[in-house]
């Protein structure tokens, strides 16, 4: 009998996921069955996974039970999903056998609190991993910790020096004995007030770190954006003198660096709405059924403007209403990740790279060029994706050009029409993470 794939395997837990589901609104299954227009007894036949279920009945279900539809066939979002792989890693390296990994949807499914103390538990570990490496390189960098290592060290030193003196010449001058032992006072004195000094500079840093590890710049600004679904009408309607208001209403801007940085990605926002305002773009995105390939127009050949604005367009989630949903990679042309937009079962990492086999990278080889592709996860399931590279900002004659790729991508199953030719990428979240074996691009 040939292996389940993991799209398969997904697909036959989407009864539990309904029933799942359905029981933590507290909703009856005959309800439920009423709501969408079936038998009570068919429904029951769905939720024991004896009947395969999609197209316009998925969609029902979903929005009686006020989730999106491929979060009931396909599980677990990517965060959730990639959290829990990453704990079961580390538990194998370092105490051997591992869990079964092939089993993560099902336990997400039908444990989703568990599931989630679990990933809150993996984030939490890894924060402090990074703050105890933040903590060694400062042990080795540091110039105030060289500085004050070296004064303690050279004070330790005299007053060994002092004391060693004092008991191998016992018969010294009252004088000079009364001389060491006023060296030794001054010394200890010296020492205690440096080290003093040591560990509240010390006190200082892990306080300033540990706020870092639990809350980077660029994660509390992509809260914000999250936080809008990456729209601000207000921006949207008055530019860039909108942006102090939008700050000052959002979390955790108290920070002058991730102030300055959510300035900046929303003066960059400001701008692509002035260039291609939302009056102009969502008619011409519903016109043409949301694909970016017959919008490229829209931008005067500025493709990556034309996919961040794809990114923002505005959508109603519980009325499965707007614009299908979109997630959004930028990276520089080191390949860093400089900022996200997350997308349910399709993982962009918050640390390290993404995976090399995204059309993100492969787009800042070929600049101006744009690509398309469909990707497959190793859990199985499509998104579509749309990337290209271009300079960030037009460079002066003789300047190198600083380059900036943008990656658009979308479930499969939420854009009509056919998708690019070719056949899916096998790719993965990344190789810290991807359980993919044998794979040519692997690190």
């Amino acid at each position: 009998m040939p292996p389940i794939s993991p799209s398969a395997r997904r697909a036959q837990l989407t009864g539990n996921r309904i029933r799942e589901r359905r029981l933590v609104m507290g909703m009856k299954q005959a309800d439920l069955a009423a709501a969408a227009g079936i038998s009570p007894s068919y429904l029951n036949l769905i939720e024991h996974n004896r009947r395969r279920i999609g197209g316009k009945l998925l969609i029902a279900l979903a929005r009686i039970l006020e989730v999106e539809p491929v979060q009931l066939s396909e599980g677990a979002d990517a965060t959730l999903h990639d959290a829990l792989q990453s704990a079961a890693q580390e538990m194998t390296a370092r105490f051997g056998p591992p869990p079964e990994v092939d089993r993560i949807d099902e336990m997400a499914g039908r444990f989703p609190g568990w599931a989630g103390l679990i990933a809150a538990q993996q984030k939490r570990a890894a924060a402090l991993e990074a703050l105890v490496e933040g903590l060694r390189d400062r042990l080795g960098h540091d110039p105030v910790l060289a500085e004050s290592m070296h004064e303690v060290l050279s004070t330790v030193a005299a007053i060994r020096s002092t004391a060693d003196i004092l008991v191998r010449e016992p018969d010294l001058d009252a004088v000079w004995r009364g001389r060491f032992h006023r060296n030794l006072h001054e010394e200890a004195e010296r020492l205690s007030a440096r080290a003093t000094a040591l560990l509240g500079h010390f006190e200082a840093e892990e306080a300033e770190a540990a706020a870092r590890a639990a809350s980077t710049p660029i994660e509390t600004v992509e809260a914000m954006f999250e936080a809008a679904s990456h729209h601000f009408p207000m921006i949207e309607a008055e530019g860039e003198a909108a942006i102090p208001e939008v700050l000052e209403g959002a979390a955790g801007m108290d920070d002058p660096a991730t102030r300055a940085l959510g300035h900046r990605w929303l003066r960059a926002y400001a701008q692509d709405a002035a260039r291609l305002p939302l009056s102009v773009m969502r008619p011409a995105a519903e016109a043409a059924g949301y694909d970016p390939a017959a919008l490229l127009g829209l931008g005067g050949g500025d493709v990556a403007l034309v996919l961040r604005r794809m990114a923002t367009l505005p959508r109603q989630a519980a009325l499965d209403e707007g614009a299908p949903p979109f997630g959004l990679a930028v990276c520089d042309g080191a390949g860093a990740l400089i900022f996200r937009r997350r997308l349910a079962a399709f993982s962009i990492p918050r640390f390290g790279p993404g995976c090399p086999l995204w059309p993100l990278y492969r787009a800042l080889g070929r600049p101006g060029q744009p690509e398309a592709a469909v990707i497959e996860m190793p859990q199985g399931a499509r998104f579509r994706v749309w990337a290209v590279s271009q300079p960030a900002a037009p460079a002066g004659f003789g300047e190198a050009p600083v380059m900036q790729a943008v990656m658009l991508i979308a479930p499969e199953g939420a854009m009509p029409g056919p998708g690019p030719a070719g056949p899916p990428i096998a790719a993965g979240p990344g190789c810290h993470l991807c359980p993919r074996e044998g794979c040519a691009a692997r690190r």
